[in-house]
Formats: C-alpha cells, structure tokens, sequence
C-alpha cells in the first residue's frame, strides 16, 4: 500500500505483553515500512529470551532498527536514543518508507516527541566514578546524597534507579547545577506529524499474558542466557541492563540469595509492576487511536486519515 508524502511518522506504544510487535509486523504487510524499536531493554545483544525480544526469523523478515546495538556492559542514554531514532527515521523518508517507531520505554517516545534538558554531556572519567561509587557506596546510599543535593529529583527516582541516580549526581558533580535547575528549555527531537496507536488491553488479561510469557521464558533456557552474561566479570546487579524486569530476579537467584520460586514470583511482580507504570503514562496521552486488541484494519484507517 502506497504511503502518505506528509512525512508522518508513527508511534505505535503499549504496555509490555500488549502485542504491539505483532501488530507492527501486520502493518509491515500493508505498508513499505521501517521499524524502530522504541525499547531500553532490546538495545542489549545477548539478552533476547528475557527481554521477549523477536526471534531471529523475525527479525531477518521484519527487521527492526535499534536492537541489539549495545553491549550489556555499556551505557545507552535518551540522548542516545533520540539521535539513533531520528537518523532511523530521516533514512526510512529517503527510503519512501513509513516510520513506524515500535514499543514500550514511554520515555523515549516523550523524549523524541518532546525533546531532553539541556544537560552536560558525560564523559568516561566521570561515569566510571560513578559507577565505582555505586559499587563502593551502594544505590541507597547514593539516592540519599542526592536527596540532600536535589531533593526534588529524589523523590522523582526510585531509589532502585541506578542509572538515573548516577546521572542526577553526575550533573550536578560537572555543573554545580542540580538536575532539577537545569531541566526545562526542551525543544522536539523531530518535527514530523506523529499519530500514535496505543495497544491497552484489560489489566487482567495482561498480567495473565505477563505470568504465561515469564513461565514460557523459563521453559525455552532464561536461566541459561543469565548464566552466560554472569560469565562476563564486566556486569554486576547494579547495571540498567542487569536490573531489566527478570534479569535482576534471575541474577538473585543465581547467587543463592533467592529460591526459584521467589524469584518467578518476584520478576511476575516486577513486570506487573511494569505494566502499571507504562499504563499510567500512555493514559495521559491524547489524540491516539487506543486499542483494547490488535485491530489492522483499525490501524491501517487510522493512518491513512
């Protein structure tokens, strides 16, 4: 099917487990499509049982942009993501190709939409700082030093949140400036029409789908593909790679610290967890087509209007 020239780009968002690679995969049928993943977990090669990741034959049908571009070792920020997500999508218009940005991490869509504070960037010698603070000191520790510098920043991030933590304290560690004073003055990342397709299926349905997904991820060698990346001594707990829903379950549990039993409960709860978050974000969000089940023909009208 033939494109629209008014250089539209989609974003096609849901909670996890919602179908929305399936459904980007029928579109790809319809239209000459590029698909972009929008996903902080699918960034990361080696990590493909646990994240839910399409399986390779998939991919090779139906690429998708933006998997598999990190080391699980290494960093990816939404300053990274905005800068690879609209190279993706000035290529797909050279290419008369529909974007069709695909997934789940709402932060990134608001962060291209929208756009990021103007920040400093970081460099190797501080975030190796910070990182070996984390491992020295401890994420709780860290979140109350920030608590003291940048109080409203704290009580924005979990005290879980390792990456952002670091980062909060590394803003202010490079400005003198906390991330609270510097934040503001976004501009867009692109300033392409967006039409957004939401996939919101009933909380019960999903959090049956998130138990089914979980228990099937053991069954096809989870537990094997987190006992490979424990063999590389570059990855510890504390990383946002290793800190995916599942992951840091799994790594517990590798470590003695937990049963299996509660680790399979506990990564459940996580990703339910999950789910909430990104349904209370995707509710805020106004002028999209919202979808209780994968609908193509939908879909198809909607972007054609």
């Amino acid at each position: 099917m033939p494109i629209q020239t008014n250089k539209t780009v989609i974003f096609l968002m849901g909670p996890t487990a919602s179908g929305k690679t399936d459904l980007a995969i029928q579109l790809s049928q319809q239209f000459k499509t590029r698909l972009i993943s929008v996903d902080s977990a699918l960034i990361y090669k080696g990590m493909d049982i646990g994240t839910a990741k399409p399986d390779k034959a998939i991919l090779k049908k139906y690429p998708h942009q933006l998997i598999d571009i990190c080391n699980p070792e290494n960093s990816y920020s939404a300053f990274d993501f905005t800068r690879d997500a609209h190279a993706q999508i000035k290529i797909a218009f050279s290419n008369n190709e529909l974007p069709i940005l695909v997934g789940g991490t709402s932060f990134y869509f608001h962060a291209l939409e929208y756009g990021l504070s103007k920040l400093p960037e970081s460099n190797p010698e501080s975030k190796e700082k910070f990182n070996q603070l984390l491992k020295s000191k401890g994420t709780i520790a860290l979140h109350q030093n920030l608590k003291k510098i940048d109080s409203q920043a704290a009580n924005r991030i979990h005290p879980n949140d390792t990456q952002r933590i670091a980062r909060a304290l590394e803003v202010f560690n490079l400005s003198g400036k906390t991330l609270s004073e510097l934040q503001g003055n976004k501009n867009p990342i692109i300033n392409y029409p967006i039409k957004k397709i939401i996939l919101m299926p009933d909380r019960g349905e999903l959090h049956s789908r998130i138990e089914i997904r979980f228990l099937s991820m053991i069954e096809h060698g989870f537990l094997k593909e987190v006992k490979r990346l424990k063999q590389n001594p570059n990855l510890h707990e504390n990383l946002p790679a290793i800190r995916c829903v599942g992951y840091r379950q799994a790594w517990q549990y590798l470590n003695g610290k937990i049963s299996k039993t509660d680790m399979t409960e506990k990564a459940i709860i996580a990703t339910r967890q999950l789910c909430k978050r990104q349904s209370t974000w995707l509710k805020s969000e106004t002028d999209a087509l919202v979808l209780k089940s994968p609908s193509l023909a939908k879909a198809v009208a909607f972007i054609n209007s």
